[in-house]
Order: structure tokens, then C-alpha cells, then sequence
């Protein structure tokens, strides 16, 4: 699987990275410190997230603020679709920005849904639904941002003006336990890394340009 990894590497023009961690990790702030540190080194890069703002996108938004209820299956078949046309839809597909040669950032990607819905349903079947996305495109890095589930529920409280779904410490520590145990099951197909997120923004943001910057110089 290492030969598939380098292999995307080569064939995509533009690099691939994926943010990922429990709600509260701090992923956005991450996101936005290595967007502008590649842009003042003259690498246009483009950020973006999952769930999408696109039709359904928009329908899991609802439901994870409770404006709409459903099986937590459904949940899970409908994160499948949106990141598939998170990479496909001919607006802006993240497949045809990184073949244009655009670097693409992205918070969250299929290791969320591992991680977040093999909680109610088996692993296996969480990552075989997301098979042709990881197909499709495959992250040149993974950058998982470990945080403490307390930690995370604190910064919760403070930037949010209501609680979704998922943010709930119960549930978070699951899911955190839920992603270490996807990046072992899969250590021998993905390229990833762990950052310790209990840091400062600033020791994390150094953490994160060490590893990332081989790639780009």
C-alpha cells in the first residue's frame, strides 16, 4: 500500500492534506496557520470541509443540530455521499483542484467517518462504505491533532452558540478511541501523524510545518 501512497503523490500536482480530530481539537485554527504559512511561501493552497455546504451537506448540517432526526446509519451513508461529491461535483471538486495543481486542505476527511460512525455500526463497514473516496484520492498526509476530550468540551462551550450532535464528552472519548483505533488498523496504508493538540496554537502550528514541510521545500 506504501507504492499506492507515493503513487498519488506523483500522479496529483497539487498535495492533499487532511485534518482530522474530535470536535474541539482545533483543527480550524491549524487549518488557517499552514494555509498562510504555504501562502507566504508563494504555494496557493485552498481550504475547505467536511460536511460541505452543498445540498447534502447542507441536509447533515440540519441534523447535526437537531433540526432534523434520523438513524445514525443514515447519518453515515450520507457523509459517504457528500464526500464523494466533495471530490467529484463540477464546481469545485477537491480532484480537479489538486490535478489543476492547487494544494488542498481539508478539515476532515474519511477518517472522521471511521472514527465517528464505528461507533454504532462495525469499523469494517464504515470504511468499505468510504472505499472509492480513499480510490478517488487518497491524502498525500493525515494530520491527526490529539486533544484531551475535556480539553475539547472546553473550547466547545466558548466558541459555540449550541451543542451538535456529537459534542457530547461521552461521546467524544469513544470517538478519539475510535481514531487511534483506525490509524493502527490502517498504519500500513496511510500516511499520518500525531500532534499532541494539548499544546500551544503556536508549538502545534511548528509541530505541524515539521512535517508537512518536505512536501513543499
Amino acid at each position: 500500500m506504501k507504492n499506492r501512497i507515493q503513487k498519488n503523490q506523483e500522479v496529483n500536482k497539487g498535495k492533499f492534506i487532511a485534518f482530522e480530530g474530535i470536535d474541539g481539537s482545533g483543527k480550524s485554527t491549524q487549518i488557517q496557520l499552514l494555509s498562510n504559512k504555504l501562502r507566504e511561501l508563494g504555494i496557493y493552497c485552498y481550504t475547505t470541509m467536511e460536511p460541505t455546504d452543498s445540498p447534502i451537506g447542507s441536509l447533515i448540517h440540519q441534523i447535526m443540530t437537531g433540526r432534523i432526526k434520523t438513524d445514525n446509519r443514515v447519518i453515515a451513508g450520507l457523509f459517504v455521499a457528500d464526500r464523494l461529491d466533495h471530490l467529484l461535483n463540477d464546481v469545485d471538486g477537491v480532484l480537479s483542484r489538486i490535478l489543476e495543481g492547487t494544494t488542498v486542505i481539508t478539515d476532515r476527511y474519511y477518517f472522521s467517518s471511521y472514527a465517528y460512525h464505528s461507533i454504532d455500526m462495525p469499523m469494517d463497514w464504515v470504511i468499505q462504505a468510504n472505499a472509492q473516496s480513499k480510490e478517488i484520492l487518497q491524502p498525500t498526509i493525515t494530520i491527526f491533532i490529539d486533544v484531551d476530550p475535556d480539553t475539547a468540551i472546553e473550547r466547545i462551550a466558548k466558541n459555540r452558540y449550541h451543542q451538535e450532535l456529537f459534542e457530547k464528552k461521552s461521546r467524544l472519548i469513544k470517538v478519539r478511541e475510535k481514531y487511534l483505533e483506525a490509524f493502527e488498523k490502517l498504519k500500513d496504508e496511510e500516511n499520518y501523524i500525531t500532534i499532541n493538540g494539548n499544546k500551544s496554537q503556536a508549538e502545534i502550528a511548528k509541530e505541524i510545518w515539521d512535517e508537512v514541510r518536505k512536501y513543499f521545500i
